[in-house]
């Protein structure tokens, strides 16, 4: 079973572009999964977290910089060098991985840029009623719950109609997942969920 912590991601494109500091060795390959022992059993555990491959953890070999990783395959061209002593002293957890995120954030503008626009009027009703609802949320939570209510329906019905007519305007399914910006197996779950509600 892998095990790999992803430190980055959208609300958007959910699983399809989770990002995460990537390990790098010296030859500026990308090391192997390591495995845990667990023992018996009849899973096995293995992580590519970037904090492992320091030379000692687990026998794995020591990483000699990081670059910005997502779950789509991506990798960041920029080396950030790891300073092994400061992740000793201070702890992985607080270690600054702002170079590999800052790569990773360019590669989500990169994946927007690519994605159907969303029309401007509809952009706008969507902040002003997201806005109104953390509000409601705190200050009416029935109301907000009510609103809530009333929007699943016709929002499913939505999402149905729109899946049903990509797939009947026989889009081929790697130009979905690109306006969507999403992986090709990601859109063919998310538009047969959508078809599926209600």
């Amino acid at each position: 079973m892998q095990k790999t912590e992803h430190d980055w991601e959208t609300a958007e494109f959910g699983a399809s572009h989770q990002g995460r500091p990537g390990a790098v060795l010296d030859d500026g390959t990308e090391p192997k999964p390591v495995i845990f022992d667990v023992g018996s059993g009849p899973e096995v555990h293995e992580t590519s977290d970037w904090w492992v491959y320091d030379g000692d953890h687990l026998s794995a070999p020591q990483a000699t910089a990081l670059r910005g990783a997502c779950s789509c395959g991506w990798r960041g061209t920029t080396l950030h060098p790891v300073d092994w002593p400061a992740v000793a002293a201070d702890g992985p957890e607080w270690y600054d991985t702002t170079g590999p995120e800052a790569d990773w954030d360019r590669h989500i503008t990169d994946v927007e840029a690519h994605t159907i626009p969303i029309p401007e009027d509809v952009a706008a009703l969507l902040t002003q009623l997201r806005t109104r609802l953390d509000t409601l949320a705190l200050d009416a939570p029935l109301a907000a719950l009510r609103i809530v209510s009333a929007l699943e329906y016709p929002v499913g019905e939505a999402a149905r109609t729109a899946a049903y007519t990509a797939r009947a305007d026989d889009q081929p399914w790697d130009a979905i997942a690109t306006a969507l910006g999403l992986t090709e197996a990601e859109a063919r779950t998310r538009l047969h969920r959508y078809a599926r509600r209600y």
